[in-house]
């Protein structure tokens, strides 16, 4: 049940390609609506699954991050000045696609005096105010510790405030840019203590040189600052090149049903895990789950 060492792909990794007139449709409303959406600049192999359900998980604050994480194919840099009428494009965008829980993420934006905060608090109301029914889940960078732009975000009213620690505490440094271990679990740590009522959520990705007992010491960790649900995925590298980090081992989809067990009997809400699962993977079944119903469709 050990991790498969360092080859080719294996059969298990094989990703189908998204086609099709619905993807197609999708792709032109984002065009039409100047967004971008996570599922495509990340090129996640789940994007047609997961809009299928009634997710999708929208990317603001522009294309260029200002962190260069070593996992991470966003492009970074310096980038450009805030969209003001950002948020309403979102938001009439999922008026349109008809999602029912839309995730929304965005690149490190540390030239921002708010980290981006008062940009995710725009972007909730305006969901809210448009599709008062469509859940609003947050993925967030960590703001650079700052606690107020937290509560920006937080009084909003999103439904779940994600924030991934990524990988394993010996790790972090090496692979994720400018951001702390102890940061980001302080981060979801203050959202329970300021908005007990908002689900918490992180995630980790496998295959980067950690050990099953690291990653047994990070769900500890999370479970100590009260986080709700935690997804796991298999780390592929993005680029062949100098920034990106190669993989170690590829796990097997058994060892992903090893970390699943582990996390629910450590009291998770909700788990997903598995060689292809993202952060935002079928995000709105958590609900679905909690509340005896079936995932929404388009």
């Amino acid at each position: 049940m050990g991790a498969a060492p360092k080859t080719r792909k294996p059969a298990w990794l094989k990703i189908p390609l998204a086609a099709g007139p619905a993807y197609g449709e999708l792709r032109e409303l984002f065009t039409s609506h100047q967004l971008h959406t996570v599922c495509e600049e990340a090129r996640c192999p789940n994007r047609m699954s997961c809009w299928s359900e009634g997710t999708a998980t929208f990317m603001i604050l522009g294309r260029i991050c200002t962190r260069a994480c070593r996992f991470c194919d966003v492009t970074a840099g310096h980038p450009g000045p805030i969209d003001p009428f950002e948020p309403a494009r979102v938001a009439d965008a999922i008026a349109a696609m008809h999602v029912r829980h839309a995730v929304i993420t965005s690149v490190a934006r540390d030239d921002l005096p708010d980290g981006g905060a008062s940009a995710f608090a725009a972007t909730i109301r305006a969901i809210h105010d448009t599709t008062p029914e469509v859940r609003v889940e947050v993925l967030i960078p960590d703001f650079g510790g700052d606690e107020n732009a937290l509560r920006t975000v937080l009084e909003a009213k999103p439904d779940v405030l994600n924030h991934n620690v990524e990988t394993v505490r010996r790790l972090s440094d090496h692979i994720r840019s400018k951001a702390k271990y102890d940061r980001s679990l302080q981060l979801l740590a203050r959202s329970k203590a300021i908005a007990p009522q908002v689900w918490t959520k992180s995630s980790i990705m496998v295959g980067l040189g950690e050990t099953f007992a690291e990653l047994c010491e990070t769900m500890d960790d999370l479970r100590r600052v009260d986080c709700d649900m935690v997804t796991f995925g298999q780390y592929l590298q993005p680029a062949q090149d100098k920034r990106h980090l190669p993989v170690e081992a590829y796990y097997p989809p058994e060892r992903f049903a090893q970390l699943a067990k582990e996390a629910r009997q450590r009291g998770f809400r909700w788990v997903e895990s598995g060689p292809l699962v993202r952060s935002s993977y079928h995000a709105g079944r958590a609900f679905a789950a909690e509340n005896g119903g079936k995932p929404a469709s388009l």
